[in-house]
């Protein structure tokens, strides 16, 4: 059994964090993985969109260390079919438990409380009921986290290292694939047989709720989100 080990990460010094990004930047993203969870043992998660090809991929690594990390997915109760079809799917091939995160508020609740069609009206507030606060319930629980964000995807991940302290949530955040580019991650799942979300392949470069995302096939990996809203992020990494 592994035994975690107690860090105040909150004094940490961004020393001693460069020192932890420099030790594994050229590291395999397996390496960072198993220190993260002899380190934080049972305090670590992993957040899946089961959209994004980079949390599948970051799924597969997880589930191969073996170390039983949580599992959580953001179910907005606004996805595509394919979505639940894919977490599903992923939770038989690894034999693990997604542990489902949903909003507060029912989407016939938000409807009476805000109006219908509030993704459209008013996107922002919409994506903080239904993601942003969820990912707040889901994470206080834990002292770090492990998401799939890469510094390809926009230019506000750009800045994205391997080890970051999330003030925000107060944890530890950990992104593996912060240096991959999208040619590693399709190379990986690819040469893994890693499980992944249809509507990767018909046009959609990235997967969200079913009414805010569209195809824009040969666009960045952000794009097809809020088309026409002037946003790019619905806020859970901002």
């Amino acid at each position: 059994m592994t035994t975690s080990v107690a860090f105040d990460t909150e004094r940490w010094s961004s020393d001693e964090l460069d020192a932890i990004n420099a030790r594994f930047r050229n590291a395999p993203s397996e390496e960072l993985l198993a220190w993260a969870a002899d380190t934080f043992g049972q305090q670590l998660v992993l957040t899946c969109s089961f959209g994004g090809a980079s949390g599948m991929v970051l799924l597969d690594m997880v589930a191969r260390l073996g170390r039983g990390t949580p599992i959580v997915f953001l179910d907005t109760g606004l996805l595509f079919p394919e979505t639940y079809a894919t977490a599903e799917q992923a939770a038989h091939r690894y034999n693990i438990t997604v542990e489902y995160q949903r909003p507060a508020l029912s989407l016939i609740e938000q409807d009476a409380q805000y109006g219908p069609k509030l993704h459209d009206r008013d996107p922002d507030r919409c994506c903080g009921i239904r993601k942003v606060k969820p990912l707040a319930d889901a994470l206080a629980p834990y002292d770090a986290w492990i998401s799939g964000i890469r510094r390809d995807q926009s230019s506000t991940r750009a800045a994205t290292d391997l080890v970051q302290w999330n003030a925000k949530h107060q944890v530890l955040k950990i992104s593996p694939l912060a240096y991959w580019s999208e040619r590693d991650v399709w190379r990986y799942i690819h040469a893994q047989h890693v499980p992944y979300n249809p509507l990767l392949d018909q046009g959609y470069p990235s997967i969200g709720c079913a009414p805010c995302t569209s195809q824009a096939a040969g666009e960045n990996t952000r794009a097809g989100r809020w088309a026409g809203k002037g946003k790019v992020e619905c806020g859970i990494h901002l």
